[in-house]
């Protein structure tokens, strides 16, 4: 495979040698894209990033949420979305939405609309076809840029992503319908290996992000990280491409011995 935009099989590789330090790295980094967007983009345009769930970024949201980090973040000049949920009501235990409240949201002085969760209740279809309306009335973006695309207005400026042991990505599955849908800026599916309904960013909202950040821990990801660095297109993650650059923040255990 080759290609001329940013991509999860070629981007840069940030490797640290536990978890702890990942975290506080990652932080800082968020920390200082965030002040260098507002400082370039002005006072008009806000810091527009979308979460992830699953276990590994709770560290960095509790951390994100202590008084010594959050006396620093620009809560009010940042928007916050979420790169893909459970189609669940944000009261499950599985919902990322939820989650995202729980340990963060409502632990700093944000706004309450700055946040754009994903809708929890209707039907699937209907709630993707909501949170796109969502993105394209909040960013005001009409159509969406091509992936490599560095001088382009981005939908986000931070996607925040993570990688399952199976390859997938966001709710991005292998074997979905959803990976070959590249008109819409949400869709869902039901993957067959794990639970939920899901609603998820597709790829072509994805790239349209200026960065693109996986943040990937432990020993159980280093199969499926050899496979993506070996551009393996049956995995979703390999296809994820960004506007100006995909970045791989990970602790040691997680790097491939051959990496």
């Amino acid at each position: 495979m080759t290609a001329s935009h940013p991509t999860a099989a070629t981007g840069p590789l940030k490797v640290f040698p536990d978890s702890t330090e990942l975290v506080h790295t990652l932080a800082e980094h968020l920390l200082t894209l965030a002040l260098d967007t507002l400082a370039k983009e002005g006072a008009d345009r806000p810091f527009r990033i979308a979460l992830s769930g699953g276990t590994s970024p709770q560290a960095l949201y509790k951390l994100m949420a202590s008084p010594a980090y959050a006396s620093r973040f620009p809560w009010a000049q940042t928007q916050f979305f979420v790169v893909d949920d459970r189609f669940v009501p944000y009261s499950h235990e599985d919902s990322n939405g939820g989650m995202l409240q729980r340990l963060l949201f409502e632990r700093v002085p944000l706004p309450k609309g700055n946040v754009f969760l994903m809708p929890d209740s209707g039907e699937p279809a209907e709630a993707a076809r909501s949170y796109e309306a969502t993105l394209r009335q909040v960013t005001g973006l009409t159509h969406l840029p091509a992936a490599g695309d560095a001088t382009a207005r981005p939908l986000l400026d931070v996607s925040l992503m993570g990688m399952g042991s199976d390859g997938h990505t966001a709710s991005l599955f292998p074997g979905q319908d959803v990976l070959t849908n590249h008109t819409d800026w949400v869709s869902y599916c039901t993957p067959t290996t794990a639970p939920h309904t899901r609603l998820t960013l597709t790829y072509p909202a994805i790239a349209a992000s200026r960065h693109v950040i996986f943040l990937v821990t432990g020993e159980d990801k280093q199969t499926m990280m050899a496979r993506v660095r070996a551009q393996d297109l049956s995995l979703p993650t390999t296809a994820i491409a960004a506007l100006r650059d995909v970045t791989w923040f990970m602790d040691q255990a997680a790097l491939p011995p051959a990496a």
